[in-house]
């Protein structure tokens, strides 16, 4: 029986249109269904981002921008296929290979993507169900074009097209944010843009073909490797007193390439990074606390940091208040 090309709706127990300001990183994946988002600002300075999704009949889009340099780790959720296109001026990494104007990205459901981006990034992501897409393809006799990506794989087409699709998506989401009742209120024009999504996401799929890295990327790529592995490794023994004897160990490498990765990928020293890490951490448990649940210290042991005035410092130098006073402002913004 021949598959048909599914009609499905937006469940709108939300606007079909949503535009969140962040300001915190470490609440910048809370308020996004879709999507897991985990970040760390890596340069002190206040963070400001912005994310605007437009739920459509079928598929989403969303844009993400900062004007900071940070390390995200995302993930698409609900069984979609993401794929993911750049402003062309972005600067950046994605699981290590440099972002260029040519680059766009397939990835499987359910898969954790390591971006580390510049001030200034921009993204579109296309949101599909994979069996949508397949429905179209069968129809149009074009199933040969269609491979449902293992894992993250990057395609490689002429700048031009993916700015093509770039600039659809940016289009799409400047309308929805100047007129969000055209998509809140109207289903038509949310099943009209999901036609220009499949016509305009398809013709750029034809003209890909899988990315060639250089020989440089390669080494960048395995430097994010062991940045990872020594993430991982500091995340999973939180309790523990990590030192960089037990980074190398979890990733297998010197000091010497462990301090060499981390400067490349990251900007910052092992230790540095990791401080950082676990200061967002922190913040997350104190933005989580309720009114009398914990205290300050008790959050920053948690985490491993026992001089409190050295902590307090870098708290504060990371996000621009003292812990203390994220703690005392969350049952108030609760109550909001």
């Amino acid at each position: 029986m021949e598959p048909k090309v599914p009609e499905r709706g937006v469940s709108i127990d939300q606007p079909a249109v949503t535009v969140v300001e962040i300001s915190d990183p470490a609440i910048a994946g809370q308020g996004i269904e879709l999507l897991d988002l985990d970040a760390v600002q890596l340069t002190s300075a206040p963070f400001r981002a912005r994310r605007v999704v437009v739920r459509l009949e079928g598929g989403v889009v969303v844009y993400h921008s900062t004007n900071h340099r940070i390390r995200t780790r995302t993930k698409a959720q609900r069984g979609l296929l993401a794929y993911v296109t750049f402003d062309p001026r972005a600067r950046g990494t994605v699981n290590g290979l440099p972002i260029r104007p040519e680059l766009m990205l397939a990835v499987e459901p359910e898969t954790e993507v390591v971006f580390v981006t510049d001030a200034g990034h921009e993204s579109i992501t296309l949101l599909l169900p994979p069996a949508d897409i397949r429905a179209h393809l069968h129809v149009r006799g074009r199933e040969e074009d269609f491979r449902l990506p293992h894992g993250v794989e990057p395609l490689q087409a002429k700048a031009a097209m993916v700015r093509r699709l770039f600039d659809w998506g940016k289009r799409l989401v400047d309308t929805a944010e100047r007129q969000p009742s055209l998509f809140n209120d109207r289903k038509d024009e949310r099943a009209a843009a999901q036609v220009e999504m499949v016509e305009t996401l398809l013709a750029t799929l034809g003209a890909t073909r899988d990315f060639e890295p250089a020989p440089a990327d390669h080494v960048h790529q395995s430097q994010t490797l062991v940045v990872k592995a020594a993430e991982d490794y500091a995340l999973s023994h939180a309790d523990d007193r990590v030192n960089v004897t037990d980074l190398c160990r979890a990733a297998a490498v010197s000091e010497r390439a462990l301090q060499y990765a981390f400067k490349e990928v990251l900007g910052l020293t092992p230790v540095a990074y990791l401080i950082r890490l676990r200061l967002h951490r922190v913040r997350q448990a104190l933005l989580a606390a309720t009114h009398g649940s914990t205290t300050v210290s008790a959050v920053a042991l948690d985490w491993g940091f026992w001089h409190f005035g050295e902590f307090s410092r870098a708290y504060k130098d990371c996000f621009g208040e003292l812990p203390s006073d994220t703690l005392r402002r969350k049952p108030s913004a609760a109550e909001r």
